[in-house]
């Protein structure tokens, strides 16, 4: 069965179709300047891959073919096998056999590099990418044991300690940061408990909504919110703070006039962190456990009385400390990954804005993983 259209541009490419067999014969000249009519004729043979099992391409009528031609009959015969269809070139003219055979070559050439620029591509992305999580690593377990050092030497010189410096940062990280915490984690306790009593309902217990918050809010949502909220507040903060400093060169000048930097800078910081964080930890908390409370009374009638007997008989005083335990620690990562990043602030106002970005967004993971590795923890030990 042959094609029912046939105009004089046909000549250069005809189908003739044989139950699963294609056979395409080409004629005229596969030059340049019939790139037009040459491209839609190969585009159509493609279309036609679908219906046939193999395919013959005839090149004995070739009167003329340059190197554009040859490359076109190499992409026709690439786009049959990428359809899955094989694809024969026969009767091929033997003064074009070089040239094809060439095109042929150098399309392989061309093939194989992107390959493997790809492969390189990737080896070297997971490279960098090995690279970053280790340089970023050790950076932190410098800045941790600086601040030990630094630490230590004002316990034993208490004078030292900028105690004025670190209470203005508690007052900005601590008592400023009150209300959108209350806000944020009352919230929170709300939706947690009109989530529980929805799907309590089904099985008429919603009472056991009161274990639900009691447990979820002290144990790790409470402090894992307050944690996330405090890197995004406080945590960029302080690296945009630093990042500042340290494109106007004023931590180089704390150095030149003989202070030290670490102990000025970012020792007050941290410590006013590791204590806002309980605090706030806390009083999120309890913030949570009111919500619930209020929907709990609205939501399933469960009255403040009957809340708060069944939230004694829920929780234990283990819940209450395994949540309160991890603030501190998580406190001191988020305060040494916003003052590592702060510090390796460039020049230019584009690396601020990075390494801010970076801060809060290592913060945040490393609050899951911190998280992560207490439950464990408190998990092999019974509480």
């Amino acid at each position: 069965m042959s094609s029912a259209k046939r105009t004089a541009k046909d000549a250069l490419l005809e189908f003739k179709v044989s139950g699963r067999q294609l056979a395409l014969t080409a004629g005229g000249s596969w030059t340049a300047d019939r790139a037009g009519d040459l491209e839609r004729l190969v585009d159509a043979a493609l279309k036609r891959a679908r219906d046939a099992a193999a395919v013959d391409i005839n090149m004995a009528r070739v009167e003329r073919l340059d190197t554009y031609g040859a490359w076109l009959l190499e992409r026709l015969v690439r786009g049959f096998a990428a359809a899955g269809r094989e694809a024969r070139v026969v009767d091929l003219p033997e003064r074009y056999r070089d040239l094809v055979g060439e095109a042929g070559r150098i399309n392989l050439g061309k093939v194989a590099a992107a390959r493997q620029g790809r492969l390189a591509t990737a080896i070297a992305a997971i490279r960098r990418t090995a690279f970053g999580i280790g340089r970023d690593f050790v950076m932190i377990v410098q800045m941790l044991g600086a601040l030990a050092i630094a630490g230590m030497r004002c316990v034993i010189r208490p004078w030292t300690f900028r105690f004025t410096s670190m209470v203005h940062h508690l007052d900005r990280v601590g008592w400023r940061a009150t209300p959108i915490i209350l806000l944020i984690t009352f919230v929170l306790g709300c939706i947690i408990a009109q989530q529980g009593i929805f799907h309590f309902r089904r099985f008429g217990i919603e009472i056991y909504v009161v274990d639900m918050v009691g447990i979820l809010v002290l144990r790790e949502m409470g402090v894992v919110m307050v944690a996330m909220m405090v890197a995004g507040r406080s945590g960029s903060a302080y690296t945009a703070e630093l990042g500042s400093m340290k494109m106007r060169e004023e931590i180089d000048a704390l150095r030149t006039m003989g202070f030290d930097p670490l102990k000025i800078l970012i020792l007050p910081r941290v410590v006013a962190l590791v204590i806002a964080l309980p605090i706030l930890t806390f009083i999120g908390s309890m913030a949570a456990l009111f919500g619930a409370a209020l929907v709990s009374w609205a939501y399933a009638g469960i009255g403040p009385e009957i809340f708060l007997s069944r939230l004694r008989d829920a929780i234990e005083l283990d819940d209450f400390v395994v949540g309160m335990v991890k603030a501190p620690f998580i406190a001191l990562i988020i305060g040494i990954v916003a003052c590592v990043e702060g510090l390796n602030v460039k020049g230019s106002a584009e690396s601020l804005g990075l390494h801010t970005t970076a801060s809060v967004v290592k913060s945040i993971f490393l609050v899951i993983v911190i998280d992560g590795l207490f439950a464990v923890f408190f998990a092999a030990i019974g509480m």
